[in-house]
């Protein structure tokens, strides 16, 4: 597994859903097989999961993988979640209601899980025009707390700015999976979910979070949440350090947003700058990267992909 680099659709990380952390992680590695395959997913597509990939990224036993992948079968086939999403007739809004996946294929022999997503999960996955959110799956590898993952899932969205805007409780719950009857009394959510999962993500992830919470009255009507990085991305490392000084002088403006539309869609770029990733669609990616390539450090640093994209 490369890179690791999970991209979902921002209507995706807003939606509402319960998944157990297994299931989860198996939706990741199901997006990074496909993304990393570069055959791409469409409706009929089955991905791949072998138990030996789902030890390695997530430091789990084999033992613990067959589980994961055995009880798969039944767990995630069963799974549904709703998203908000826009009538384009009219422009009005309305609510999708869907599974994960069509079809579920366990070979227990090869412990080997084969999904099939469903029609409209696919679109959330795959489209690159659209805004999306993206990170990689090892800042969510040492999470034991499926709040945890989503919750990181949902702060980073909001990387760039630095902070989350306040998110009503009712509307928080949904999106961290939470059912009516689960920890309803604010001490006992507090104390399970939201604090322990903070705790965990700023242990083991590439950001720190600190939360507000916010009163109507005496009662607690919502939070918002701080986000620091706590380090730069690794910049693209070269084997060479090239006298790039006359090429680039012959960097012309259309070179810089034809290379930096091209080293949008490299993964080894969004690997290493998915901070810089982070929420936005390609086409802001792309314009990002080819201001970069204005600058002569940066150039230097992309050199070696420029060469391998037809730079000459």
């Amino acid at each position: 597994m490369k890179n690791g680099l999970v991209v979902k659709d921002n209507a995706l990380i807003n939606a509402s859903y319960n998944l157990e952390l297994t299931e989860q992680r198996l939706i990741m590695l199901a997006i990074i097989n496909a993304r990393e395959s570069g055959q791409g997913i469409t409706a009929d597509s089955k991905l791949e999961i072998h138990a030996s990939d789902y030890a390695k990224l997530f430091n789990v036993s084999i033992d613990a993988s067959y589980k994961a992948l055995r009880e798969a079968v039944n767990n995630l086939f069963n799974r549904q979640f709703s998203y908000t999403a826009e009538y384009k007739r009219t422009g009005k809004t309305g609510i999708v209601r869907s599974r994960w996946v069509s079809r579920i294929f366990y070979v227990d022999d090869l412990a080997l899980l084969e999904i099939t997503f469903a029609p409209d999960v696919v679109p959330l996955v795959t489209r690159l025009e659209e805004h999306f959110t993206s990170y990689q799956a090892k800042q969510v590898a040492h999470l034991t707390s499926k709040y945890a993952t989503r919750l990181y899932e949902l702060l980073i969205a909001w990387r760039e700015v630095g902070k989350v805007p306040q998110i009503e409780i009712s509307e928080f719950r949904n999106r961290l999976g939470l059912l009516d009857d689960e920890y309803t009394a604010m001490h006992n959510f507090k104390k399970r979910v939201l604090e322990p999962s903070i705790q965990q993500i700023n242990e083991h992830t590439d950001i720190n979070v600190t939360y507000e919470q916010h009163k109507k009255g005496r009662l607690i009507s919502g939070f918002s949440f701080k986000i620091k990085q706590k380090q730069q991305a690794k910049q693209v490392e070269s084997n060479r350090d090239p006298n790039t000084a006359d090429l680039f002088t012959k960097l012309t403006d259309a070179q810089r947003h034809l290379f930096g539309h091209k080293l949008a869609h490299d993964a080894r770029v969004q690997s290493e700058y998915s901070q810089l990733v982070g929420t936005g669609s390609y086409e802001d990616f792309a314009k990002l990267l080819a201001n970069m390539l204005a600058e002569e450090k940066h150039f230097k640093t992309f050199y070696p992909l420029l060469v391998e994209h037809g730079f000459k």
